[in-house]
């Protein structure tokens, strides 16, 4: 399986012209009877053997892990970061397999994090909880340093989510150290980050409209960044799971769904969707029983539910464009081409 991205390389390397690019496109897009800028195509596996190096590269970075920690705390997660940078000079930058690149780019920013986390749980233990959010905050922009480092030699679109989310936390960690007192502020601090995380997405997706280059898999992952700090932040909020969902706050939530689903729909990415799905099944579920189904409330609720997403995957292309086709002209320009009718 190939990805737009690897398509395009081929195309900068000589080894199939652009016509032949599109032609390629062109009979995909007509088989699947959807345009492959519709599709969220990205790169996980580009093989069996993905699953099998991935496997062997947990089972060795665990050990690795496990061995560091013994010796001291920061050796464990500099042993971590150290290997997965030199596994993925080859993994990475030369067999270009797409798991093992994500896992060792996870595996790299997680290790800088653990090794820092450790240097301080050594040299002072007991810390405040101003001086526990600027380490908090001092960790975090060192692996979103990490992150960067590590896109500058390896290009993995993942990369930039991981950077944006490590740069969120350092300005969430910041604010707590300067105003200690507003610990219930965390969620609509995560709400303003993600919001900005999305923001970022879009300029890429923006940047690349067709879909066909390395920077839409970049806004791919972005969005799936962005998504659950946005939605969780919302519902969290909102108190949903906190209690009873009743009536009124569980119409909120669905409708609060609905606004998710016209927003999926302009921009072609389904993050959102997948982010607030559990709240939605809980709205619904306690909607129905307090109609009086009880014992069929969440059979009913997964019917509704999956029918609805369902179709709205079956007719994504006309609802739209006929959402799309509503909005201002300046826009409609900035957003992912609609298929033609």
């Amino acid at each position: 399986m190939y990805s737009e991205s690897d398509i395009d390389a081929a195309v900068s390397a000589g080894a199939i012209t652009p016509a032949a690019a599109a032609a390629l496109r062109a009979h995909v897009a007509a088989r699947h009877a959807t345009p492959a800028v519709d599709e969220e195509h990205f790169r996980l596996l580009t093989g069996f053997n993905d699953i099998f190096v991935s496997i062997a590269l947990v089972l060795l970075l665990v050990a690795l892990g496990q061995i560091g920690g013994s010796i001291a705390r920061p050796v464990g997660g500099l042993l971590l970061a150290a290997a997965s940078w030199g596994l993925a000079e080859y993994f990475t930058a030369r067999r270009r397999m797409a798991l093992p690149s994500i896992l060792l780019l996870l595996t790299f920013v997680g290790g800088i994090g653990w090794a820092l986390v450790g240097v301080m749980m050594t040299v002072a233990p007991h810390l405040g909880d101003r001086a526990t959010a600027l380490v908090a905050a001092g960790v975090a922009s060192c692996m979103a340093g990490g992150a960067w480092l590590h896109w500058r030699r390896f290009m993995v679109p993942i990369t930039v989510a991981a950077g944006a989310a490590a740069l969120t936390g350092t300005g969430i960690a910041l604010v707590l150290a300067a105003f200690p007192d507003i610990e219930a502020a965390k969620w609509p601090l995560l709400l303003v980050g993600g919001i900005a995380v999305f923001a970022f997405a879009m300029r890429w997706d923006m940047s690349d409209t067709e879909r066909r280059t390395r920077r839409a898999d970049v806004a791919f992952w972005l969005h799936l960044t962005a998504a659950p700090m946005i939605a969780h932040s919302i519902f969290q909020m909102l108190g949903v799971f906190r209690g009873d969902i009743g009536a009124g706050m569980a119409i909120v939530v669905l409708a609060l769904y609905v606004g998710f689903a016209g927003i999926a729909l302009a921009v072609d990415r389904r993050a959102l969707l997948v982010s607030g799905l559990a709240y939605v099944l809980a709205a619904l579920y306690a909607l129905f029983r307090s109609a009086g189904a009880i014992e069929l409330g969440a059979a009913l609720t997964a019917f509704v539910i999956g029918s609805a997403l369902l179709s709205l995957s079956a007719f994504w292309q006309p609802m739209r464009r006929a959402l799309v086709d509503r909005l201002p002209e300046s826009l409609r320009l900035r957003l992912p081409p609609v298929h033609a009718a």
